[in-house]
């Protein structure tokens, strides 16, 4: 039986990944912190054998990675505060630092790296990007950016070293999960009936594609790429009307211009400074909801010709089928 070891297992995109892979008949073992959430599965938790501890623990990676087949490495910090910077150049960079030198140490059959397209950076003037984009410090990229761009430079390195290694760069990832957390904060959003839109688009994919993506990569010999993972293209107005249909709501009606938005985001850092709270808007969400970019998905197609992403309509059915009254119900 081939084994894989994943970090970031109680995230999204990781725990799609850990029963996907559970699913293909691999041993599955997953890092998690002591206080982790692993309600994502639930279902699964018996079949996986649980290391507790973290990326910072050099020696219990040592330990945790011996004659693993697979190691598949999802776990990240996503912010868009400037106070999380810190946090996320030391989770995202210095983590990854640490595995990827470990799984070099012991010859790990295969490495994949869970990235971001953020990663590939923006520059005014570009709009279509693919996995020949090359960083440069833009007022365009967040700070998260940076810090997956920085982080993938670790791999590279690995690469470079002898590090049998894939990159996978999702998109906006949409699945079934808490609508609390990450990306599932649209369906949240247009579920609270709130009438406004931003007038950017947004590049999105499931994640369960991503999960197929990664078993396929981990199945065959395909070492030193990194893959946009991106199934499609939408204006945020067309996105949150889909999503408003399959709920029964009225769609967002008002554009939030660029004028608008940044007027929003300074508001909302008052209002959470004289409230001692965390601000719902930020300077980088705000900027990004009206920016327009398209990540190209041709590479994959060419190399994995048997894999194809899944239609988004589908997507948010399912999303919103398996989601809906749970969350509508407790997540407020």
């Amino acid at each position: 039986m081939s084994k894989v070891f994943i970090t970031g297992a109680t995230g999204l995109v990781g725990s799609y990944i850990a029963k996907h892979f559970l699913e293909k008949s691999y041993f599955v073992k997953a890092l998690k912190r002591e206080k982790s959430d692993t309600s994502a599965l639930r279902a699964y938790t018996n079949q996986i054998q649980w290391i507790e501890g973290d990326i910072f623990d050099v020696e219990l990676l040592k330990t945790s990675i011996e004659n693993e087949d697979i190691v598949i490495h999802s776990a990240a910090l996503v912010s868009f505060r400037a106070k999380d910077r810190k946090a996320m150049m030391k989770t995202n960079v210095e983590g990854t630092a640490n595995i990827v030198n470990v799984c070099l140490d012991k010859k790990i059959k295969k490495f994949i790296h869970i990235s971001s397209i953020a990663s590939l950076g923006r520059k005014k003037g570009i709009v279509e990007i693919d996995e020949t984009s090359k960083w440069e410090d833009s007022d365009y990229n967040t700070n998260y950016a940076e810090s997956k761009y920085l982080s993938e430079l670790e791999v590279w390195r690995a690469i470079s070293e002898g590090l049998s290694a894939v990159i996978l760069n999702p998109s906006l990832v949409f699945g079934v999960g808490d609508w609390n957390r990450t990306s599932l904060q649209i369906f949240k959003y247009v579920a609270s009936g709130k009438p406004f839109y931003p007038v950017g688009s947004c590049n999105y994919v499931d994640v369960r594609d991503i999960a197929e993506a990664a078993w396929l990569f981990a199945e065959n010999n395909i070492v030193g790429e990194r893959f946009i993972l991106n199934a499609g293209n939408i204006p945020f107005k067309d996105l949150f009307a889909q999503i408003a249909r399959l709920m029964g709501k009225k769609p967002p009606h008002i554009a939030v211009t660029p004028f608008l938005a940044e007027i929003a985001w300074q508001l909302d850092a008052l209002k959470a400074f004289f409230t001692f709270s965390q601000p719902t808007i930020t300077k980088e969400t705000a900027r990004n909801s009206y920016r327009h970019f398209i990540y190209k998905n041709d590479k994959i197609k060419k190399f994995l010709p048997q894999f194809s992403f899944r239609p988004l309509n589908d997507t948010l059915e399912w999303v919103v089928k398996n989601n809906g009254q749970r969350t509508m119900n407790n997540g407020q």
